[in-house]
């Protein structure tokens, strides 16, 4: 070995660092790891399965749709808070939209347009319409207000473009409403406000989000996704805001859904992180169990 050269020494000694490593860290901690997660841990270190009859119908870490084939919220069952992961819930999309609080302008759908790849043209909701939007649905769901400030009545962001950006206005475009739609303020500093154009170039204007005077029911987890897109959790505010419609749907007194809602909510992280929430998996198996 001292007669070989020096850099064939450090080239096989390197070679024994590389084996010894990759068995103690690619073989033998794994399954030193796995060893102690199965047997102590067996649940939450496959996934917090959960089942129903034998069955696995989902996991308690991550969020799923309670809908109908048509998308619509099955009413017997607690509403899980939107997701922008994927199609809704996807682990191997998991993410949020990146839209920030200034994506408040919409791009119309053109009529009659289409998109890159042939489909009709369905123009893009900003983030502001996408509240908009659910707020609305929530609210004619649980038949309260859906209202909230900086939407319109029919759901979208409340936002103008006034023109010239400095200056006396003389041209003012509710941009997120399509003609034909009635803009939500009939003027603006005088000016008649005019509904958007699909296709039409309103960059150069200035934007103007109009607050208005509503004021938000609908709680904020039922309007906006959460990072991941896989929250399974709601908050108590909106668990208990759909109470009424679950109890009704189901002939049970409301004190008896509410009760339950109590059950399945988990407190702050060790005491004082975060609020309060509840599983919404959980809850609804606890429904269908009587």
């Amino acid at each position: 070995m001292e007669r070989m050269p020096g850099w064939l020494r450090q080239h096989i000694a390197a070679l024994r660092a590389l084996l010894v490593l990759t068995v103690l860290l690619g073989a033998i901690y794994p399954l030193a790891v796995t060893g102690v997660a199965q047997g102590l841990l067996n649940g939450r270190a496959n996934g917090s399965p959960v089942e129903k009859d034998g069955r696995v119908v989902g996991s308690a870490l991550i969020g799923q749709s309670f809908t109908g084939p048509d998308g619509a919220p099955i009413r017997k069952y607690f509403q899980s808070r939107p997701s922008a992961a994927g199609a809704g819930y996807d682990p191997m999309a998991s993410g949020a939209s990146n839209l920030g609080p200034e994506n408040v302008l919409d791009v119309l759908a053109v009529p009659g347009a289409t998109d890159a790849h042939g489909k009709p043209d369905t123009g893009r909701q900003s983030l502001l319409t996408q509240v908009c939007a659910r707020s609305r649905a929530a609210g004619a769901l649980e038949g309260v207000s859906g209202a909230r400030p900086y939407c319109t009545p029919d759901g979208v962001g409340a936002v103008l473009k006034v023109f010239p950006a400095v200056g006396t206005p003389t041209r003012v475009v509710s941009v997120n409403q399509a003609c034909p739609a009635a803009p939500f303020v009939a003027e603006y500093r005088g000016v008649k406000v005019e509904c958007g154009r699909p296709g039409e170039d309103y960059s150069a204007g200035r934007t103007v989000p109009v607050r208005g005077t509503a004021r938000a029911v609908v709680p904020a987890d039922a309007v906006t996704a959460s990072g991941s897109g896989l929250d399974p959790h709601i908050s108590v505010a909106y668990a208990r805001l759909q109470a009424p419609r679950v109890a009704r749907e189901r002939g049970l007194p409301l004190e008896r859904v509410r009760h339950l809602i109590d059950e399945n909510t988990s407190g702050r992280a060790l005491g004082f992180m975060g609020e309060p929430a509840v599983n919404v998996l959980t809850l609804n198996l606890a429904l269908d169990k009587g």
